[in-house]
């Protein structure tokens, strides 16, 4: 009687097995909640940095001057949206934020941004969870209100 060559059913039941424990395993490592963070705060970097980008060239290209409504209250800041109240609450930046929201759609949208981002956890069209300050020097900061993982995301120029 010849033996023939193969694996036996239990033989590759246990490998599969080791293999489906390794990858739970792994998975687990990785920590998914922790990499959908990261990854929200990659788009909110990008996000702030366009807004910043479309305020600076909107200016440049108005000879100087700024989108309608930005205030030049030194300490202040002005939450993105098209809501007229309520943006004075959820945004953690540090400073005092106006009620009223900064609506900059007429200004930047079609010519600079295709659309107004927001955050994407926790914006909305109402109310993006971005932010922008004028300093009384004339820098403009744009920020996320509500980054994860402790961090501060905020550009300026």
């Amino acid at each position: 009687m010849k033996k023939q060559k193969g694996f036996t059913l239990i033989e590759l039941l246990i490998v599969i097995g080791i293999i489906a424990f390794l990858a739970s395993a792994i998975f687990i490592a990785v920590d998914p909640a922790k990499r959908f963070s990261e990854s929200r705060n990659a788009r909110r970097w990008t996000d702030v940095s366009s807004i910043l980008e479309g305020v600076l060239e909107f200016t440049v290209d108005s000879a100087g001057i700024l989108p309608a409504g930005i205030d030049s209250v030194p300490g202040t800041s002005q939450q993105l949206g098209t809501a007229g109240s309520g943006c004075d609450s959820g945004c953690t930046n540090g400073g005092t934020t106006l009620a009223a929201c900064l609506d900059l759609t007429t200004d930047l949208v079609d010519t600079y941004l295709s659309s107004i981002p927001y955050d994407p956890l926790s914006g909305s069209a109402g109310k993006t969870d971005y932010y922008l300050n004028k300093s009384a020097k004339g820098r403009i900061t744009v920020g996320a209100c509500d980054p994860e993982l402790t961090a501060t995301i905020n550009v300026s120029r």
